[in-house]
């Protein structure tokens, strides 16, 4: 996989490659937040993945430290300097499962699998196209788009033993499958068909973990994206719409019966969950420019608690709101911002109150939190 390589042909003949192990990538250093939690908070820190222009070969990963306050750009690089360049092309989903961290670079075809306490190397996962990476028991669930970017086909979803980080199983979906929920002993597998424009997907799969294949598809709504689950089990889904006569919506989806119970006519852009608070923001295109708006919905009553979060007014300090975490041990809400999509964006830390603590540069788009717990 270290030997990816990307080609970039310019009209005057010149041909400029830049493959992972020769990259070279500016280590930033550090930023002190000047903000420390107590030593017995249970969130160690927060890794963010920065995608990365596509093309441009720079994926990378910081660390926020919550012990002592510090964020670190381009960390993982930091951490593993015989492991030379940056992480590859697009990363689009970073998470941790026990002792490891797991990052899916999407355009270099393969997920970097790190140490979760120290961002340090410890090997690869081969998957074509890969998008999002999901846990059960000992094996991780990675789903992929099937084919070269632009191709259409069906996608699927790989089983990867995390103990040998080889892949043991590979069952078929529907088309350009995105984010997954495992609720159970089932796989929820959002499928986009992101692809197949103006026939885009419009199923959940569902897959039965035990035996590893899909069991039915759920009919929901068109290019589906984000499916997570909330404290009751519930999944909250997002359809992208088809960006026409088509609009964007939210629906909820009963595991036990496998049925729409509840459609919600917003536009969620991103959203996370903690007990029954759901913490969104909505980034849209009108006829007048851009709106951002940012929320928190019950998810049991499903209404809104809060039309804005953020109480200070520094949302007009975002520009493009791109992924959003709440730490569920103190509700500090984290806001990135993707900039302009082509240079360093900006990752928010607000208090439970709305207030914002702080804010630091990151890497190239900012796309993907998760936490490292002690």
């Amino acid at each position: 996989m270290k030997k990816f390589c990307l080609f970039l042909v310019f009209s005057i003949i010149l041909t400029v490659q830049s493959c992972r192990e020769d990259y070279d990538y500016i280590n930033y250093g550090a930023t002190n937040t000047g903000v420390q939690e107590p030593e017995d908070i249970d969130i160690k820190g927060l890794y963010v993945l920065n995608e990365g222009n596509m093309g441009s070969n720079k994926a990378s990963i910081d660390f926020f430290d919550y012990s002592t306050g510090v964020f670190t750009e381009n960390y993982y690089n930091a951490q593993n300097p015989n492991v030379a360049g940056s992480l590859g092309d697009v990363g689009n989903d970073i998470n941790t499962y026990r002792d490891k961290l797991y990052a899916v670079i999407n355009l270099s075809n393969y997920v970097e699998v790190m140490d979760a306490k120290t961002a340090k190397h410890i090997g690869e996962i081969s998957v074509q196209n890969c998008r999002y990476i999901s846990f059960h028991k000992d094996y991780a669930y990675i789903t992929s788009y099937g084919g070269a970017v632009g191709s259409s086909q069906p996608g699927y979803v790989v089983k990867v033993d995390v103990n040998t980080l080889q892949v043991v199983g590979k069952v078929f979906v529907g088309k350009q499958p995105d984010q997954m929920e495992v609720v159970g002993d089932r796989l929820y597998v959002a499928n986009s068909g992101a692809y197949s424009a103006p026939d885009y997907d419009n199923t959940v799969s569902v897959i039965d973990l035990n035996t590893f294949t899909e069991i039915k598809k759920i009919a929901v709504a068109v290019n589906l994206s984000k499916i997570k689950k909330d404290d009751t089990g519930k999944l909250w889904i997002t359809s992208r719409g088809n960006y026409g006569s088509i609009p964007p919506k939210t629906y909820v989806l009963d595991p036990a019966t496998d049925q729409i119970i509840k459609e919600i006519n917003m536009p969620l852009s991103d959203f996370d969950m903690v007990e029954n608070r759901l913490y969104y923001f909505s980034y849209a295109w009108t006829s007048t420019g851009t709106a951002s708006s940012y929320g928190i919905l019950d998810t049991d009553t499903y209404q809104v608690i809060s039309s804005s979060f953020i109480t200070d007014g520094t949302q007009t300090g975002i520009v493009i709101p791109y992924s959003i975490a709440v730490n569920p041990v103190n509700s500090d809400v984290f806001i990135c911002d993707a900039k302009d999509y082509t240079s360093s964006g900006e990752l928010f830390c607000y208090s439970k109150f709305g207030k914002l603590k702080w804010k630091v540069k990151t890497g190239d788009i900012p796309g993907h939190l998760t936490f490292l717990r002690k």
